[in-house]
């Protein structure tokens, strides 16, 4: 491509000429490449213009960076702009071009990647190649990719985008964290509807204020979601009120699901141990549904799912239909074994409090005996959380065991103290794999164990190193051990 194709989003003055070849973009100058555009990102922990001088050695065809960030003169052309991580989004959305025909974000503090996987899930009932982008990856016909970041960067996203379009996915639903739309990682992406699940504890080593931290989500309705497209909203969160008015305010066409819904109204729901009924009305009409899933919070996401599904062109009917037919997403409340007395011991993401107090409240309607739960907090993030997650735990569970998630660079035992403040009672044991051992070697007939933190996580991040773990894994290995 050339300077003058991105002359809306790039402008350039003087000697800088339209006609000068650009073969790549990169924000990394160790992944520069000759003729590439070099982005100097401003960032928390580091800023790109110190990496300017690295990028052109590698051959950099030509700088963009902040107005007044680079003062010291460069054999290549320096493009100003006043936003660099927008301007590198839409210039890497440009680059790449194709995208599918439908992409639909959804944002909120919980719930996310479930919607995303249900949406893909719908669609693809529906007969449509369709995709999901988020926490756990990428899924798509023929692909099935695990991934570390919620939002993943722009040249990454927008290369992936193209991808899919190239392999026939028509339809695709993505996760927007608060760090990717505060970090523009989903700028030019071209949606045609974005949903909201709600909003919780989260993020507070990034954000000063949850209301700084829901107003960051709402750019995704009132900066992303072209004028009049669907929004639509969970209902019954005690952020749905504020995200309404933003929607309204914003511009964008309200649809609203949940107990409190007009687009979808749950009128009746009824809890199984693995499956949900319920019924819900949409334009004056009663459907009978179904989710093989449990927690209302599932039930929640499925509904806002399916919002998507039809407000993006699916029949009502087909879309009910489908949510007989999800899977949970990978680590989401997910059974991962079970002992030769019955006590089920279930895999989930919970690291936040909401999280962890909804997937409590879930199993315990079905639970005889105890709920037992294996939990631990990251390190380098929200401190504040933890003596909040530590009550949660000494309130809705039986009997708690605390033990290390990913420290990261924090001192582990600091971490598990602060938690044991709140829940003095609990058992302290570090070792993650040993602690998952004996919740499991302590089960009882009736029970219920949740080993909530990591999910689908593949890792654990200790003292700046990352060792092999699943939950998933040590789950098995600990049962077969034990001849269950």
């Amino acid at each position: 491509m050339k300077l003058a194709d991105f002359a809306d989003i790039l402008p350039h003055v003087g000697s800088i000429s339209g006609d000068m070849d650009v073969t790549g973009l990169s924000f990394d100058s160790r992944r520069v490449q000759p003729g590439d555009l070099f982005f100097a990102l401003p960032g928390t922990k580091a800023d790109g213009a110190a990496f300017v001088a690295d990028a052109v050695r590698r051959g950099a065809a030509g700088v963009v960076a902040a107005r007044g960030a680079i003062r010291s003169p460069l054999s290549v052309p320096l493009i100003e702009v006043d936003d660099p991580r927008r301007a590198l989004a839409l210039a890497t959305a440009r680059f790449f071009g194709a995208q599918p025909e439908i992409m639909v974000a959804v944002t909120g503090t919980a719930g996310k990647t479930s919607v995303a996987s249900f949406t893909r899930q719908i669609w693809e009932q529906a007969g449509f190649a369709a995709a999901s982008i988020g926490t756990t990856g990428v899924v798509a016909p023929g692909r099935d990719e695990y991934g570390e970041l919620t939002t993943p960067d722009p040249v990454s996203l927008h290369k992936l985008l193209a991808e899919l379009a190239a392999s026939g996915v028509t339809h695709a639903a993505m996760e927007a964290s608060s760090h990717g739309l505060s970090q523009r990682r989903v700028d030019g992406v071209r949606f045609a509807a974005a949903a909201f699940t709600n909003i919780g504890r989260d993020h507070m080593d990034y954000h000063p204020t949850v209301e700084e931290y829901h107003q960051t989500k709402m750019r995704l309705f009132d900066t992303l979601l072209p004028p009049g497209a669907p929004a639509v909203v969970f209902a019954d969160d005690a952020w749905s009120q504020p995200t309404i008015e933003a929607v309204e305010r914003a511009g964008r066409k309200l649809l609203t699901v949940g107990r409190n819904g007009t687009f979808i109204a749950l009128k009746r729901a009824e809890h199984e141990r693995h499956r949900q009924h319920g019924e819900v009305e949409h334009e004056g009409r009663l459907y009978e549904i179904e989710v093989p899933l449990a927690g209302e919070f599932q039930l929640a996401n499925a509904l806002v799912a399916a919002g998507l599904a039809i407000a993006t062109g699916l029949d009502a009917a087909t879309a009910f239909k489908a949510l007989k037919h999800l899977k949970g997403a990978s680590g989401r409340l997910e059974l991962t074994g079970t002992t030769k007395d019955g006590a089920q011991i279930y895999v989930d993401y919970a690291h936040k409090p909401e999280a962890l107090e909804n997937v409590l409240k879930a199993v315990r309607p079905f639970t005889t005996g105890r709920v037992v739960v294996v939990f631990g907090c990251g390190g380098d993030r929200d401190r504040g959380k933890r003596p909040i997650m530590g009550d949660i735990a000494r309130r809705l569970a039986d009997v708690v065991i605390v033990t290390d998630d990913n420290p990261r660079s924090e001192d582990p035992a600091a971490i598990r103290a602060e938690i044991l403040a709140a829940v003095p009672e609990a058992r302290e044991i570090g070792d993650r794999r040993e602690a998952i051992r004996t919740a499991i070697a302590g089960l009882r007939t009736g029970d219920t164990l949740i080993v909530a933190g990591k999910g689908h996580e593949h890792g654990q991040e200790i003292a700046g190193r990352k060792y092999p773990f699943s939950d998933h894994e040590e789950v098995r290995k600990a049962l077969e051990e034990m001849g269950q």
